[in-house]
Order: C-alpha cells, then sequence, then structure tokens
C-alpha cells in the first residue's frame, strides 16, 4: 500500500489525534460528566475515523483502483473488494 506509506506521517498524527479523543471520552465517562459532553465527544471521535477512512479509502482507490494496466476482472474485484469494506464499516 504505497499510499499509506507515502502519507504515513498525516495518517499517524490523524490516528494519535483519535487516541486522544478517545481517552478524552474514557476520562469523560470516568468523571460521571454530562450526557450531553459525553455525546459531543463520541460524535468528534467518530468524525474523526470516518475522515481518517475517506483519506485512506480515497488513496486505495486512486493507486489500486484507477491504476493503470488493470484487467476488466481485475478492476472487478477491486470493486468487490471495496464495495465489502463499505458494507461492513457502515454497519
Amino acid at each position: 500500500m504505497t499510499h499509506t506509506i507515502k502519507n504515513k506521517r498525516q495518517l499517524l498524527a490523524r490516528v494519535r489525534r483519535i487516541r486522544g479523543q478517545a481517552t478524552a471520552l474514557e476520562t469523560a465517562l470516568e468523571e460521571g460528566r454530562d450526557c450531553l459532553a459525553i455525546l459531543q465527544q463520541i460524535a468528534a471521535v467518530r468524525g474523526a475515523v470516518n475522515g481518517l477512512m475517506a483519506e485512506v479509502m480515497e488513496g486505495h482507490i486512486r493507486e489500486h483502483l484507477a491504476a493503470e494496466g488493470l484487467t476488466a476482472e481485475e478492476r472487478l474485484e477491486e470493486v468487490d473488494q471495496i464495495s465489502s469494506l463499505l458494507r461492513s464499516y457502515l454497519k
């Protein structure tokens, strides 16, 4: 996956922010903070994960699906794999 290697620094920064948000959510739950604050933190974590997913997915599509030299069969296999992944992610 060369696109994840190329953007490794950016992707890791996103993951670290997500980790920080998840830790803040854990702390809020442990401290018994207000439900609205907890819901806002959950929404922030979800948004961050969705952003990460979108960035990696876009790189994957550009790098693998749009690649030169793929046969129609290989392209369909890539589409099937991406579709399966998205169905799983959106459950």
